[in-house]
């Protein structure tokens, strides 16, 4: 029952840290790239999909948003007129709509990407992140001991 009762707290640490992270990474991508981090998300998905393409169902559940809020974000990156993204209709099921990224969104999406890894490294290389990851993981392991 030890251990149970310390997989709570454990699991809060473990959030908390991870939302901290999350809103670096938000705050930088935002403010060096104007994305935010699902935006980063997709522009990230479509470069590693084949033929930089996917259904927008395959989107939303690779970066865990609704159909709505995928198709809401979609439609601000085209309202923005930015062309980052192109929308087609699937030949085979014109009910299925494809995202695909465009050469200028493979650009946005470079800089982005040194953006993203450089916030990582400095956010991890903060001392108190440290102490706390360094604490988190002590305690993960003296839990799988017990």
């Amino acid at each position: 029952m030890e251990s149970i009762r310390q997989l709570i707290p454990n699991w809060l640490s473990f959030s908390n840290l991870h939302i901290k992270i999350t809103n670096e990474l938000e705050s930088s991508l935002q403010l060096n790239h104007k994305l935010s981090l699902n935006e980063f998300y997709v522009l990230l998905f479509l470069y590693e999909a084949p033929d930089k393409k996917l259904k927008l169902q395959q989107l939303q559940n690779l970066v865990g948003l609704s159909q709505s809020a995928m198709s809401r974000l979609v439609s601000r990156f085209e309202a923005r007129d930015c062309g980052v993204l192109k929308r087609n209709i699937c030949i085979d099921d014109r009910r299925a709509i494809y995202t695909s990224l465009t050469p200028e969104g493979e650009e946005k999406l470079k800089g982005a990407i040194i953006t993203f890894n450089q916030t990582l490294e400095r956010t991890f290389s903060k001392d108190k992140v440290q102490e706390e990851l360094e604490k988190l993981m002590d305690q993960l392991k003296a839990d799988g001991t017990k």
